[in-house]
């Protein structure tokens, strides 16, 4: 399992499709458009499918700080377009906290998001595809980050052991848990994804959806939400990667 730049992004899959070594997961075009969250905001409008407003930031020519705050509210967020993990990852409310946002933002990448904050749950479904390319969309699972953290930062995830909790299945009712699978499942095809990943989704109180980012390598413990929400869904950790090592093998079978 993999994380990041050149783990995540395509490099190593297209190096390891270059060799015809077989690999589990997604393969090189998910992987590189999911995790440039710009690109994969793209595709998911292209689609048709419902995503948090935003604008990008490029070195040099980032917006004044009144022109963002009238074009996505406040307070918002800045986020680098290419890390995971909420790695560099800001609230803004103020100017001061944008100027310190841009700056820790670009520790970690030269393409930033500023985004609207959405006011919602953080829903997630993981998505894995069969052998024949048939896909299975879990029940929704939900991330509850503490209130000391404000929202699910790369604290809540890796450092605190309390930053955030896990309900799975999460408590929708089920027109909306069966609306958000079925966008799911369009949106791994959406950004050109196979194998497997998560799908993250943001869920007001009024029932609207958005789809926040795709993840094609999530936590993958046994514990963490891609197996979880997979356990809810009838489908166990060993089936998990007996199915992601089918889909593998027939892929690199076909090439």
């Amino acid at each position: 399992v993999l994380h990041g730049l050149h783990g995540e992004d395509g490099s190593v899959q297209g190096l390891a499709e270059v060799a015809r070594v077989p690999f589990a997961g997604c393969g090189i075009l998910g992987s590189a458009t999911a995790l440039d969250k710009e690109i994969a905001k793209r595709l998911l409008k292209e689609a048709g499918l419902p995503t948090a407003r935003s604008v990008t930031l490029l070195p040099g020519v980032a917006p004044a700080f009144a022109d963002l705050q009238r074009e996505l509210g406040l307070p918002l967020f800045i986020k680098p377009a290419r890390q995971g993990s909420s790695v560099g990852v800001s609230k803004v409310a103020t100017e001061r906290d944008y100027e310190a946002a841009l700056a820790e933002g670009l520790k970690h990448d030269s393409k930033l998001l500023a985004e609207e904050f959405i006011n919602g749950r953080e829903i997630e479904c993981s998505v894995l595809e069969d052998a024949n390319g048939g896909l299975f969309v879990s029940r929704p699972g939900e991330i509850v980050p503490a209130e000391s953290h404000g929202f699910y930062s790369y604290d809540a995830k890796y450092i605190d052991e309390n930053g955030a909790a896990l309900k799975v299945p999460a408590e929708l009712p089920p027109e909306i848990e069966g609306k958000i699978r079925e966008i799911a499942a369009k949106a791994f095809r959406a950004v050109g994804c196979d194998g497997m990943a998560r799908v993250d989704f943001f869920v007001t109180a009024d029932m609207r959806y958005v789809v926040n980012e795709l993840n094609t390598i999530p936590g993958f413990t046994d514990i963490s939400m891609y197996a979880k929400a997979m356990a809810a869904s009838g489908v166990s950790y060993a089936e998990v990667i007996d199915r992601l090592v089918a889909h593998g093998m027939a892929r690199a079978a076909g090439t």
